[in-house]
């Protein structure tokens, strides 16, 4: 047993609560940027270009996450878990506070639209420290016969940051005009976030250091440069890391952002529509992460994975015909089956991918793998499923799309050996056994 029970459930609680409200801050981001960024940030520009520039900016976030990775792994893998947990989360708030009072472009011009991308940078940068740190907190608190439904619970911090921060648009759209929406309403979850950040530190000050990483760090054995470590013991990790992520984001972004602008801009429904369904969906999946944790517990980490890929991978096919029918309730269906397959891949997804590597790389290792496949995988996917529809007219495209890179998330998985019996204290990680 890594650590106590009762102190297992705190850092629980304490990841769960900080991955909540960081993912809250960025997806308050993704959902204004498709339905607010583009008309006050990129006014001059015809409808469809300038939501493409608003989710450009949105992608500026992902091209950071990697860098805050390798930064913030550098830190929790030198210096501990905790304390970059802290700072991580203030980073977070701090920026979403800041676009909540950022002037539009006709106020001061094109500077506008650049402190949007530079405050986004910073979300990312944050975010990108985040996730690895909250996984391996609780992942390394954990009974080893209950690391995948542990490192699980961060994961639905994503869910729980989305619900959040759509249910607030969501409720101030349908209370408000569009005029005062566009012009000030908006701005209202921007600004909680200097409430809830301060929330989410109380809980996360309270909790222990890794037991992990302190009997490390008590026997003199933590890494100096953990990063150029990680490059030279452990490629095949990364490359599963980075491989087995590409195609859950794909989905993930198809999903729950691509959707709004499908519904709003191709079908012409009003936006409570997708908002509508991808909460619903969503809020099924506060519960279905940690049941796909827990059960890779019992059958391994790869099978319940690759159960999700196909799964993801035949509904999307169904997906698009489903909105297409402008059905409300097929609409919600549609989102609903797709984020359960979703949680299928991303419950089981922060063990497998924290185990991959040893206690004194682990930080930066499954930081690097996971946010770098980011780039390549979430950043681009509504900006590609927009042009591919614009480009050949069909949802098909943007099907084949996700179907490639779900194929992509499956070879990262057949590459890699099971991780869930693979012992914690091991020196070489699996750089002996891949």
């Amino acid at each position: 047993m890594a650590g106590s029970t009762s102190q297992a459930r705190r850092v629980i609680v304490a990841s769960l609560v900080g991955t909540s409200l960081e993912w809250y801050d960025f997806f308050l981001y993704t959902t204004a940027a498709t339905l607010v960024f583009g008309k006050l940030f990129f006014p001059t520009f015809d409808p469809l270009n300038a939501t493409l520039l608003a989710l450009t900016t949105n992608a500026v976030a992902f091209i950071a996450r990697p860098l805050g990775g390798i930064v913030f792994g550098h830190f929790g893998d030198r210096a501990g878990r905790k304390t970059v947990l802290v700072v991580t989360l203030l980073l977070m708030g701090v920026s979403t506070f800041l676009i909540g009072v950022l002037p539009g472009y006709h106020a001061v011009g094109v500077a506008a639209p650049v402190l949007l991308a530079v405050l986004r940078f910073v979300q990312g940068f944050g975010l990108g420290g985040e996730w690895g740190g909250a996984v391996i907190m609780s992942l390394e608190h954990a009974d080893d016969r209950r690391r995948g439904f542990n490192a699980s619970w961060p994961q639905v911090g994503v869910p729980a940051g989305f619900v959040l921060a759509t249910a607030l648009l969501t409720l101030l759209s349908a209370t408000m005009s569009d005029a005062a929406f566009l012009s000030w309403g908006w701005r209202i979850p921007f600004l909680l976030s200097g409430v809830l950040v301060a929330v989410g530190l109380w809980v996360r000050l309270k909790v222990t250091e890794s037991p992990l990483f302190a009997e490390l760090e008590q026997q003199g054995q933590t890494a100096r440069m953990p990063l150029v470590e990680v490059l030279r013991t452990h490629p095949r990790a990364l490359l599963s890391a980075f491989t087995a992520r590409i195609g859950v984001d794909v989905a993930f972004y198809t999903f729950t952002v691509y959707i709004l602008v499908y519904v709003t801009g191709r079908l012409g429904l009003p936006r409570s529509v997708g908002l509508n369904a991808v909460l619903i969906a969503s809020a099924l999946q506060l519960g279905m992460i940690p049941f796909f944790g827990a059960l890779s517990d019992r059958l391994g980490r790869r099978p319940v994975y690759l159960a999700g890929v196909i799964g993801a991978a035949i509904w999307v096919f169904v997906f698009f015909p489903l909105l297409d029918t402008r059905s409300f309730p097929l609409i919600a269906l549609a989102a609903v089956v797709a984020l359960i397959t979703h949680a299928a891949m991303y419950g089981p997804q922060a063990a497998f991918i924290a185990e991959l590597f040893s206690t004194r790389l682990r930080y930066s290792g499954a930081s690097m793998g996971y946010q770098v496949a980011g780039i390549v995988g979430g950043a681009i996917a509504p900006i590609v499923a927009l042009k591919l529809l614009d480009v050949y007219g069909t949802t098909l495209a943007v099907s084949v799309y996700v179907l490639v890179a779900l194929a992509i998330t499956a070879v990262g998985l057949a590459i890699a050996p099971e991780t869930r019996d693979l012992d914690l204290h091991r020196p070489e990680g699996l750089a002996q056994r891949t």
